[in-house]
């Protein structure tokens, strides 16, 4: 059976106001009456009702968390980051898994609402324009993190992907490749543009073409690395430029299977940068993006909307940085 705050305040004889008022750490309570009810709390083990205390106060310290894929590294080394500053601010997280399906997604949506949270942030994951319409209505304040919307018109903390991108693709060129490929994935598809879009301009500028054969888009996982590498194979690229590390891994196993040699013959550089870098052979070139800090800092932005905070700026761009490693020639 729950316990209520009717039973603390009457097994402690006091009123339920007191009883708020212990809970709350508000200092107007006698320290014998507070001594007295904070007994009765621990040995009723009472629990106070959030969204109860939510009613009096509008505000219920919790904050959704809507991540496309639990299991992926990526995103648990965001939540990491906003784990850590929200328990800070004093907020709980509810962490809802949606597998990168706009109708779960809008179903999640609604149902941190209905939960009265005080606020909801993005981990990554492809923005659908329904979803994006509702977070434009919301009545409470989004932030995205490790993602984009279409317009970039949501509050946001990201790298700047275009210009990565370009970073990466002029020092190929410089080096005299010519032949490029480009595997993306599905869940971040406003990030996937941006690097495809600063790959290709700077390839025209030096009046190279990137074939529709070259390019293939999938589901950022292992398996799905080889089913790119098939795909792209044909067109005998130089370099890959990869969206995901696991992809990026399948790639490079799947060439090593067809008899090339990593980076002799074929490079590839990913755009995540977690764990799995450095766990293959040889290891992974990747742009070097703060995971944590994406995390942290779009928690942190969160936070100053939630409470009405000063904010300078409601697009964040973060710094990075390219570690090319073994799977890239030196």
């Amino acid at each position: 059976m729950t316990v209520t705050i009717y039973d603390v305040a009457r097994e402690a004889k006091v009123s339920m106001a007191t009883v708020s008022r212990v809970v709350n750490g508000n200092p107007n309570v006698k320290p014998a009456t507070r001594d007295r009810v904070n007994e009765v709390i621990e040995r009723l083990n009472y629990r106070p009702n959030a969204v109860a205390r939510g009613l009096a106060s509008k505000k219920t310290t919790t904050v959704g968390v809507i991540i496309p894929d639990i299991s992926n590294m990526y995103y648990s080394e965001l939540a990491r980051g906003l784990e850590d500053i929200a328990k800070m601010y004093k907020y709980q997280t509810i962490i809802s898994n949606s597998d990168n399906d706009a109708v779960k997604e809008i179903e999640i949506f609604n149902n941190l609402l209905s939960k009265q949270v005080d606020g909801i942030i993005f981990l990554g994951g492809t923005l659908s324009d329904k979803t994006a319409e509702m977070i434009q209505k919301s009545s409470v304040p989004v932030v995205l993190s490790g993602t984009l919307d279409q317009d970039e018109s949501l509050p946001s903390v990201n790298i700047d992907y275009v210009n990565a991108s370009k970073e990466i693709t002029n020092k190929f060129i410089e080096t005299g490749i010519k032949r490029f490929a480009f595997v993306g994935g599905g869940y971040s598809e406003k990030a996937q543009i941006d690097v495809l879009t600063g790959m290709q301009t700077l390839l025209s500028e030096h009046g190279i073409t990137l074939p529709e054969a070259a390019q293939y888009i999938g589901t950022e996982q292992y398996l799905d690395g080889e089913k790119a590498y098939a795909a792209i194979k044909d067109t005998n690229p130089e370099v890959v430029l990869c969206i995901s590390d696991e992809q990026a891994i399948g790639i490079v196993h799947a060439a090593q299977d067809d008899g090339k040699v990593i980076p002799d013959d074929l490079q590839v550089i990913s755009f995540n940068n977690t764990r799995l870098v450095k766990m293959v052979r040889p290891k992974l070139s990747s742009v070097m993006q703060p995971l944590y800090d994406i995390g942290a800092v779009g928690m942190r932005l969160l936070t100053k909307y939630m409470n009405d905070e000063p904010i300078e700026d409601q697009k964040v761009v973060l710094p990075y940085r390219i570690e090319y490693r073994g799977t890239t020639k030196k």
